[in-house]
């Protein structure tokens, strides 16, 4: 039983120290664009055009405001 105990602990080892590496430093990673320079699809919120860095800002001030449940009438 004891022996049995130390193959198990033994093996448990092994595979804890096997663990890859996971750093970032391989392959360079994307950088993000600015939100408001838009995305290709027609998923786009009306009467807004891409690029429009103030009508972006409006647009989700606007948006933010409609889910707030203390100015929100019922």
């Amino acid at each position: 039983m004891m022996r049995l105990l130390l193959v198990f602990l033994s093996a448990l080892a092994l595979i804890a120290c096997s663990e890859r590496d996971q750093s970032l430093t391989g392959s360079p990673v994307k950088s993000d664009g600015k939100p408001w320079q838009g995305a290709k699809n027609d998923f786009v919120a009306g009467g807004w055009t891409p690029g429009d860095k103030d009508n972006w800002e409006k647009q989700i001030h606007t948006r933010n405001q409609n889910q707030n449940e203390y100015i929100r009438i019922n």
